[in-house]
């Protein structure tokens, strides 16, 4: 009588374990999707800072002109008129 009850049960706890320790649940995922949290919150306070920068440089556009002249001179290459541009290059 005692037999089968306990096979049931011997059963079920494997089962059980199995999940515990190699299914989908696992100690070992558990540990795997805490380092890709940790990890997807390092990449997530880059990319706050780096739009906290961003959104400071499109404020000084909107409402200033010195960034709009910094960019003109160095990605355009532009001159006020009456003033000098002096290259340097390296050798």
């Amino acid at each position: 009588m005692f037999k089968p009850l306990t096979t049931i049960l011997i059963i079920l706890l494997i089962m059980l374990q199995y999940r515990l320790w190699a299914g989908n649940a696992s100690f070992s995922r558990q540990a795997e999707l805490a380092l890709k949290v940790s990890a997807q919150k390092e990449d997530n306070l880059r990319n706050e800072a780096r739009n906290k920068i961003l959104l400071a440089e499109i404020a000084d556009l909107k409402t200033g002109s010195e960034a709009i002249e910094e960019r003109a001179r160095h990605e355009l290459g532009m001159i006020r008129p009456g003033e000098v541009f002096y290259r340097v290059v390296n050798k």
